[in-house]
C-alpha cells in the first residue's frame, strides 16, 4: 500500500507560513532561507518535490524515487497560481482539494471537492510510489489520520505566529511517530523523517 508523506518546511515553533499565509520562502516577507546546501540536499534526495521552474533552472531531470503523486489544498495551490503556474508539478499526478475552485485551470491538475481522507485512501490503494502532501495546514488537519510519514524541514528560525503544521482540528488526537532519519545541514536546516508507529 502507498503511503502519505507530509513533507513540509517548518519553523522551530511549528509554523509553515506567516499569519498572511504567503510563501514563507518568497522574497516578500519570507523567513525560510533556501541556501546551496538545502538545494543540494533536495536535489539529491527529493528531486520530485521541486517545482518545474526550479527543476529546469537546476537541470534536474531525475523523476525521483519517493513520490509520483502530490496533493495540496486550495491556498497552497494559489501560491503557484500567483506565480503564474497552473501546474507547478507536471512530473507528478496532481490533486488540489477545494470546494471553491469549480474548474481546474490546468488539464493535468484534478480538483477534488469530496472528502480528502476518502480520496487519499483511494489513492493509497492504487499502485504507485508515495503520495506527497505539500500543504497546507487545513488539508493536513483533514488528512491527519491518513499521514504515514512526516518529513519536516526544520528551519533555524521562529515565527511567533502564523499557520501551524495542522489547522482546523478541534479535538486532540495524539499520534506516535518514530524518528527514521535525520540530516543536519551546515546552514542549520534539519531534515527530520518520522514514521507513524
Amino acid at each position: 500500500m502507498r503511503t502519505l508523506t507530509y513533507y513540509v518546511a517548518t519553523t522551530l515553533d511549528g509554523f509553515i507560513a506567516g499569519p498572511d499565509g504567503g510563501d514563507p520562502s518568497g522574497p516578500a516577507g519570507g523567513f525560510f532561507t533556501v541556501g546551496p546546501d538545502y538545494l543540494d540536499h533536495v536535489v539529491a534526495h527529493y528531486p520530485e518535490t521541486l517545482p518545474a521552474p526550479a527543476r529546469a533552472a537546476l537541470g534536474v531531470t531525475a523523476p525521483g524515487t519517493r513520490f509520483d503523486t502530490v496533493v495540496e489544498g486550495r491556498r497552497s495551490y494559489q501560491l503557484g497560481l500567483d506565480a503564474g503556474l497552473t501546474d507547478a508539478y507536471p512530473h507528478l499526478r496532481h490533486y488540489v482539494f477545494s470546494r471553491s475552485l469549480t474548474a481546474s485551470p490546468d488539464a493535468a491538475v484534478e480538483v477534488v471537492a469530496t472528502d480528502p481522507a476518502a480520496k487519499v485512501r483511494e489513492l493509497k490503494a492504487q499502485e504507485g510510489k508515495g503520495i506527497w502532501l505539500v500543504g497546507g495546514a487545513e488539508l493536513a488537519g483533514a488528512l491527519y489520520p491518513e499521514i504515514d510519514e512526516l518529513v519536516l524541514k526544520v528551519n533555524p528560525v521562529t515565527a511567533g505566529a502564523g499557520i501551524p503544521l495542522f489547522a482546523g482540528k478541534v479535538e486532540a488526537d495524539p499520534r506516535t511517530f518514530t524518528l527514521t532519519d535525520h540530516t543536519m545541514l551546515p546552514s542549520g536546516v534539519a531534515f527530520l523523517s518520522y514514521r507513524r508507529t
